[in-house]
C-alpha cells in the first residue's frame, strides 16, 4: 500500500486535466539593457542575473551605507551568488549611480 501511495505521489505533478505537462521554455536571447562605463562589469555580472537594469534604475536614490546594506541583503538574506570581492565595486557604482546628488 505504501508503494502505490509513493508512486502516486510521484506521478501526480506530471498529470493535469489536460494530460502531462510540457517543460517551460525561456527565451534569454535579449537580456535588455546593461549598464556602462567604469565600475559596471561587477553590477552587470552580478546584480543583472535577477534584475534588470530598468528596475535597479527605478530604485530610490540611497546614500552609499544603504546601497551596502541592499547589497549585503542580497547576500545574506536571498544568497545571491555575489564574490565577496565584487560588493565594494558594486556598491561604488550603485552609490556613484544611483545616490542623493547624483
Amino acid at each position: 500500500m505504501r508503494m502505490l501511495a509513493l508512486l502516486a505521489l510521484i506521478a501526480l505533478p506530471a498529470l493535469s486535466a489536460e494530460g502531462p505537462t510540457k517543460p517551460l521554455k525561456v527565451d534569454l536571447s535579449n537580456p535588455g539593457p546593461t549598464f556602462t562605463g567604469p565600475g559596471s562589469e561587477p553590477v552587470n555580472n552580478n546584480c543583472t542575473a535577477c534584475h534588470s537594469a530598468e528596475m535597479i534604475l527605478l530604485q530610490p536614490a540611497l546614500p552609499k551605507a544603504a546601497w551596502q546594506a541592499e547589497v549585503t541583503k542580497m547576500t545574506k538574506v536571498y544568497k545571491a551568488s555575489i564574490s565577496e570581492e565584487d560588493i565594494p565595486a558594486i556598491v561604488d557604482y550603485l552609490t556613484k549611480l544611483r545616490s542623493p546628488g547624483s
